[in-house]
């Protein structure tokens, strides 16, 4: 495969969400675990981005004037809450099944999101740029990892924040990640997650850091099931996320 040639898009990656598209935004069906995720990675977004922009978290609009991109955003779990924080949102995916259910569910809502069936790399090479890149429980599920990164990479405005979750390629991850949330717990479909493409951190700081990027924060994220909720942890051996910045 030439330069040319390469691309982020792994086909059955990409129908096997198509498939589910229908289930996103059912806080009881397919996509539950996200929904349950979603307050601690939004509290870690605004909360990072706020203190980095010279925003008020607490405030009505803590991302009013910035512009974000959530690449491979799904049905738009991430890309709404994002824009009732004030931020201009562009959300991509390669499937266009899930652009369109994120479209529809957006003007239910009544808000304005610019949703496209594009790659991170097609975005890319058209030159747009973001203060702000959401790279949220996708990199996974992607081709080429160097190159799906690298083209998020560059996207990113001199001063800018990318926020990265994935799950960490470990044995705990394994047995926790896959073989209990999948066939013990059934939270999710069997397949979600193949353990060869599960992602560690270094794999993920070094294409970034090659593109001009510097590491933030990381932490690593865990489900208490007494509180029946996720909580930010020391512990990366399974879900963690990363926050880099495009020094000015």
């Amino acid at each position: 495969m030439t330069v040319a040639e390469k691309t982020t898009i792994d086909q059955s990656e990409v129908d096997r969400f198509s498939k589910m598209a229908a289930e996103w935004w059912n806080p009881d069906g397919k996509f539950k675990p996200l929904h349950k995720f979603n307050p601690v990675r939004l509290s870690y977004i605004r909360d990072h981005a706020a203190q980095h922009f010279g925003k008020d978290p607490h405030g009505p609009k803590p991302l009013d004037g910035l512009c974000l991109l959530d690449i491979g955003c799904g049905g738009g779990l991430l890309c709404e809450p994002m824009t009732r924080m004030g931020a201009s949102v562009i959300g991509a995916d390669a499937s266009e099944t899930n652009i369109e259910i994120a479209k529809i569910h957006a003007e239910q809502s009544g808000l304005e999101i610019d949703y496209r069936a594009e790659t991170s790399e097609a975005l890319s090479a058209a030159g747009e740029k973001f203060d702000i890149i959401l790279n949220m429980e996708v990199v996974e599920h992607v081709a080429d990892v160097d190159l799906f990164l690298t083209s998020c990479a560059d996207m990113l405005k001199p001063g800018g924040l990318m926020f990265v979750a994935t799950i960490n390629r470990t044995m705990k991850a394994m047995a926790l990640a896959i073989i209990g949330a999948e066939y013990v717990l059934r939270w999710l479909p069997r397949g979600t997650h193949q353990y060869e493409k599960l992602v560690r951190p270094e794999e993920i700081t070094t294409p970034l850091g090659n593109s001009g990027l510097s590491l933030v924060d990381q932490t690593g994220v865990f489900y208490n099931p007494l509180q029946d909720q996720w909580n930010l942890s020391n512990d990366m051996d399974v879900n963690y996320m990363m926050l880099l910045e495009r020094k000015t």
